[in-house]
């Protein structure tokens, strides 16, 4: 009986060992017009939080304003034009 109870106990042990052990499920991968309109969100993103902070910025005049707002624009439709041909 003690032996049959301590092989128990063993072999308990070691299955949640070997259950512990397991990794998680991977995730699938996105597929190319998935993770194309993941980053074009982040791009689109990114680019409204920079012409929040261009035009509430407190000391920039209205030609510093429009200077840098062309220039982001410009950054902006590049970027998305990379993403396109992907």
């Amino acid at each position: 009986m003690r032996k049959f109870l301590i092989s128990t106990v063993v072999l308990l042990g070691l299955s949640i060992h070997v259950n512990a052990q397991k990794s998680p499920p991977v995730p699938p991968h996105p597929s190319k017009t998935e993770l194309i309109n993941i980053k074009s969100r982040e791009l689109d993103k990114r680019y409204n939080q920079e012409k929040k902070l261009i035009m509430n910025h407190p000391l920039a005049t209205k030609k510093m304003k429009r200077d840098q707002l062309k220039a982001l624009n410009e950054k902006y439709q590049s970027q998305k034009k990379l993403l396109k041909k992907m």
